[in-house]
């Protein structure tokens, strides 16, 4: 169940941090409106890109999870198709 919630939330946090950056949203950040070098530095594309970059690995660590977690299901499944407990 724990590694079910664990690619639940690396695919969510994947999926966000690779679109906000470019939606505007991230231009819109009331934090970035107070303070002039952080719109500049948050407007860059370079940055959007490494943000970007960060939520294509979540995505990626998410989905090896899920199929982490289906194999280890499959050979749980065949092992007791092909001994099943007597008694």
């Amino acid at each position: 169940m724990r590694r079910l919630v664990l690619a639940a939330f690396l695919l969510e946090a994947g999926f966000l941090l690779a679109v906000v950056p470019w939606t505007s949203f991230w231009d819109r950040n009331y934090f970035a409106q107070w303070l002039p070098w952080l719109r500049l530095v948050m407007t860059n594309h370079f940055v959007r890109g490494a943000v970007s970059g960060l939520g294509v690995v979540n995505i990626v660590v998410g989905v090896g999870e899920v199929v982490s977690m289906g194999l280890a299901w499959r050979r749980t499944w065949s092992a007791r198709v092909q001994h099943p407990d007597e008694g």
